[in-house]
């Protein structure tokens, strides 16, 4: 009896994976629509799908962006610069994309611009503060998908959000981890209301990468402008080596970065070409072995953990 479940749960793992190889066809006359394509993620999926034979329009926020990817690439790749937060940008863009995909409609919608924001504790910051990552990574990535259904629609094609494990464990204070909450929200009920018209969606959500978004510097350079306006009370709360001190936690947990970006790209490569697509893709070894699963875990081990990578505050009593 045992042996036969085993060869039982064997051939179901064979089929399971055999399903997930069996690809699409004609890829060369189907238009796919990339949002920030300067640098990261969306520059090296626009690379890589312009040489598989899509017909890629990649969005960029720069026009050196924009002309860098342009020397890189295929004369069937197309850019426009957009910027997402802009609703007449995106109207615009829309309506070109439409000229440009014409009665095929759009196969592939991958919205992928977003910014980190500040990352900081949560008494630092302002609503001001909150607001650049929302703007971008949620409403500017709802404001495309709208401009752009009818067309995704049209052509019964793909939606791919690139969320984050920020978005399934809030890491750090900031606007960054509620946007993509909203963004996982966003994606599941837009992914139930297009099963009706044949239109899949999925979420990837990479884990820590190696990216511009990502840059240390920038980081603590933006961390270290809002201490410099802090009250004298937090100040004294958190310890004039607060950062510094952060700085050093950070320099053990390198190990978790991932350094190549194809691991993103891969997702969305079986996303946007496998006959049978997943709903959610995590990406990365970390996303995969510690963020994913502990975002299951409960709230205390959660804490426990996340905090042992907090700086201990000198005077939290001086309040």
């Amino acid at each position: 009896m045992l042996f036969w479940m085993l060869a039982f749960l064997i051939l179901c793992g064979f089929l399971w994976h055999y399903k997930g190889q069996l690809k699409i066809t004609d890829i060369t006359d189907k238009y796919i629509f990339i949002t920030g394509c300067d640098t990261g993620f969306g520059n090296l999926a626009a690379r890589t799908f312009d040489k598989k034979g899509f017909h890629v329009i990649a969005a960029c926020l720069t026009e050196s962006g924009s002309t860098a990817l342009k020397e890189e690439t295929s004369e069937r790749l197309h850019t426009v610069l957009l910027d997402v937060t802009d609703p007449e940008s995106v109207k615009r863009t829309a309506q070109w994309v439409k000229i440009q995909a014409g009665e095929k409609g759009l196969w592939g919608l991958i919205n992928n611009a977003g910014v980190l924001g500040v990352l900081a504790p949560t008494d630092w910051l302002t609503v001001e503060d909150y607001r650049e990552p929302i703007e971008v990574n949620l409403f500017g990535l709802i404001s495309v998908t709208l401009n752009m259904l009818p067309l995704v629609k049209k052509a019964r094609g793909r939606i791919i959000n690139v969320s984050s494990i920020g978005g399934r464990l809030a890491f750090s204070g900031g606007g960054y981890a509620p946007s993509k909450y909203a963004v996982e929200a966003f994606n599941d009920s837009l992914r139930r209301d297009m099963k009706a018209f044949d239109v899949h969606v999925a979420c990837i959500e990479p884990g820590l990468f190696k990216t511009d978004l990502s840059d240390p510097v920038k980081t603590t350079e933006r961390k270290l402008t809002i201490w410099k306006h802090l009250s004298p009370d937090i100040k004294q709360q958190y310890g004039e080596g607060y950062i510094e001190k952060s700085l050093d936690k950070l320099k053990g947990t390198t190990s978790l970065v991932n350094m190549d970006l194809s691991l993103v790209v891969e997702c969305m490569d079986h996303a946007l070409t496998s006959l049978f697509p997943k709903t959610h893709y995590a990406s990365g070894k970390d996303a995969k072995t510690f963020w994913i699963p502990l975002s299951h875990m409960p709230a205390v081990l959660q804490d426990f953990l996340l905090l042992k990578q907090k700086v201990e505050l000198a005077n939290p009593k001086a309040v």
